[in-house]
Order: structure tokens, then C-alpha cells, then sequence
């Protein structure tokens, strides 16, 4: 086991290379990059013959007098950056080597890969912080929602998956497959929005909180009231991602314990005289929950990344997903490629952990003897 470890583990290198390779070039060479978006801004804040430059690492707020700018000045900041019309190009020259971009497109990747390696994602372009400060106080939030939605929709669907595949064909199992099927094709947006219409003080009821994670007052309650406090605030968005994630996983359950019920050993136990809730129990459950075992680590994922997408932004929660859409916007390029690496590193770590999870599940497999 600890070769076929190994063997994941260095294989994740190449994979987190390739990964943020791509995205680094077809980013870099997209327009309106960061020092657009800065030069942009400078252009709406010019007043009377000066310009503020972008604060440097130092803190201090530096002042460009604005020079006279000629028509050939003019077509040369225009020619640079669109948002360059009308400055000077030495604000230009100062505002491109701030940002890193004064250096040739190969140079910026390498000194990348090289900070990334050690985990130096660097610092914010335009929040005035470390990528890893913003990321560690960012990613409990995006964990809490992804952990709490999988375990209730594993805690849901696969009970209701067996007594599916138990009842199968019965009205329960009709009504059951009709529900899920509603809730599934229902977006995880549309629904939370929904939800802040009719509970969260939209137009009707103000049953719940519209945003945060916690209350302006959470220091000062208690150990249950800060509980309390915890779970209302991650109602919403917690019902929020899971609405459509119950109908896969009831489905692979059922079809996976059908497929075992109807196997040899299941009949000869049952010659044997036992019933159907030890055979389940003792024979069926083991081989059935594979399949089920083997999704966790993408239904984690996914919800991961739908909650980060969408559910964060809906609901104003501090996370990675609000942090990303935030940096998109903004072209903060260390915040976008810091959070993508996280993520990607999270996804290759949670399939592993899967992978494992088949050996305590049934100890006959042995990835040794396999290739990674």
C-alpha cells in the first residue's frame, strides 16, 4: 500500500504542472489583464494635472504629476494598453513593472512554477495581502459548506437508494424517483434564490440571515448559542447545494445493491435460511457500497465547486468561491492561479482518500498489485 501511495503522490506533481500551465498561458495572453484594469482606474480618478498611482509594496501612496501628453504620446500609450489613453508613460512604465509585467511572458511563468513549488503563491495585486493569508482564511468556509452538504446528501440518498432497491418497482420507489427528479433538474442558484425571496426577508418571511456566516455578535454568545448561530446561517446554503445532489447517488445505490441482490451468493444465502436484513447487512452492503464509495470524493468536489461558483456569491459567504469570482473581476492574477492550485491539489488529495477508503470497505483489494 505505501508503494501505490507513493506512486499517487508523485504522480499529482505532473498533474498540478500541466494544470496550472494551461491556465497560466491562456490567461496571460487574454486581454484586460491587471494592469488594464489599474490603468483603467487611474484614468477615472485623474484630476487637475495629477494622477494616484497604485499603492506600492512599501504602503506609501505615491503622486505622478500628469506631463503634457502630445499626439504621439497619446498614440503610443494607446498602442500599450487600451486603458493607457490620455496618461503619461512613465505612470505606464511604473504601473506594468508593479505588476511583474515588464518581464518577457516565459520568465513570469518560470518564477511561477518556482514560488509554487514552495508554496509561495505571493501576494494580492490589489488587496494589499498574501495569497496564503487570504486562502487559509478563506477556505474554512468553502470546506464547512462542502463537507456538511455531502454528508447530508450521502446520509439521505443512500438509505433511501437501498429501500429503493428494495421496493423496487412499488409506489414508493415511483414517488421517491419522481421527487428526486424535480429537485434535481431545479439549478442550485435558482433554488437559493428562491429561498432568500420567500426566508431570508426577500418579500416574505425573514425566517433566516441573508449573508455571513455567523452574526456581528458571534465573539460575545455562548458555546451553544454560537452553534445555534452557526447552523442557522448555513440553512440556506446548505439546502441550497445539495437540492439536486440526492437523485445520482439514490440511483447508483439502488442499481448497485439490485445488481448484488440478484447475484449467486445472494440466493444461496438465502437457501441457507437467512434474512434479508442480515443478508443485506453482512453479504450485499460490502460489495454494493464500492460504487458508492468510489463517488465521494467527486460528489465532495463538485459540491466544492458549485458551492464556490455559485452558492458563495448568492449568499455573501467569505470563501474561496466569493474570493475567485472577486479576483476574476478584478484580474488579480496571484488570488485566481493561488485558489485554482488549492483546488485542484484538494480534488487530486479527496480522490486518493477515495481510493483507500476501498481497502476498509473490503480488504480483498490490494492496489499494490496494480498500476497508479
Amino acid at each position: 500500500m505505501g508503494h501505490y501511495i507513493l506512486r499517487r503522490l508523485l504522480l499529482m506533481i505532473p498533474t498540478l504542472w500541466a494544470i496550472i500551465t494551461i491556465n497560466f498561458f491562456i490567461v496571460q495572453i487574454a486581454p484586460g489583464g491587471p494592469v488594464d484594469q489599474a490603468l483603467a482606474n487611474l484614468s477615472g480618478r485623474k484630476t487637475s494635472g495629477t494622477i494616484e498611482r497604485i499603492t506600492g509594496s512599501g504602503g506609501a501612496s505615491e503622486i505622478a504629476t500628469q506631463k503634457p501628453v502630445t499626439a504621439a504620446g497619446a498614440k503610443e500609450n494607446t498602442s500599450l494598453y487600451r486603458g493607457a489613453r490620455g496618461l503619461d508613460p512613465q505612470v505606464v512604465a511604473a504601473i506594468t513593472r508593479r505588476f511583474g509585467f515588464d518581464k518577457p511572458l516565459l520568465v513570469r511563468y518560470w518564477e511561477m512554477v518556482k514560488r509554487y513549488v514552495l508554496f509561495d503563491f505571493g501576494d494580492s495585486l490589489f488587496r494589499g495581502r498574501s495569497v496564503v493569508g487570504l486562502i487559509v482564511e478563506r477556505m474554512p468556509v468553502s470546506i464547512s459548506l462542502g463537507l456538511w452538504s455531502t454528508l447530508i446528501i450521502y446520509l439521505v440518498s443512500v438509505p433511501l437508494g437501498i429501500r429503493k432497491a428494495v421496493k423496487h418497482g412499488s409506489k414508493f420507489d415511483v414517488w421517491t424517483s419522481t421527487t428526486m427528479l424535480i429537485g434535481s433538474s431545479i439549478p442550485s442558484f435558482l433554488f437559493a434564490i428562491v429561498m432568500i425571496i420567500f426566508l431570508a426577508g426577500g418579500s416574505y418571511l425573514k425566517l433566516f440571515p441573508l449573508r455571513g456566516l455567523v452574526s456581528n455578535n458571534f465573539a460575545s454568545l455562548s458555546l451553544v448559542g454560537k452553534v445555534l448561530d452557526y447552523f442557522w446561517h448555513i440553512a440556506l446554503p446548505t439546502a441550497a447545494s445539495v437540492i439536486g445532489g440526492f437523485a445520482g447517488l439514490a440511483v447508483l445505490t439502488k442499481n448497485s445493491f439490485l445488481e448484488e441482490i440478484n447475484k449467486q451468493y445472494v440466493m444461496t444465502a438465502r437457501a441457507k435460511g437467512l434474512t434479508e436484513n442480515r443478508i443485506l447487512r453482512r453479504h450485499v452492503f460490502r460489495n454494493a457500497m464500492l460504487l458508492v464509495i468510489s463517488g465521494f470524493p467527486a460528489a465532495l468536489i463538485g459540491i466544492l465547486f458549485t458551492g464556490a461558483a455559485l452558492i458563495e456569491p448568492i449568499f455573501s459567504l467569505e470563501g474561496l468561491g466569493l474570493l475567485g469570482l472577486e479576483s476574476t473581476l478584478q484580474r488579480d492574477y496571484p488570488v485566481m492561479f493561488g485558489t485554482l492550485y488549492m483546488f485542484t491539489l484538494l480534488g487530486l488529495i479527496l480522490t486518493l482518500v477515495g481510493d483507500l477508503t476501498y481497502t476498509i470497505v473490503d480488504p480483498r483489494i490490494d492496489f499494490e498489485t496494480r498500476q497508479a
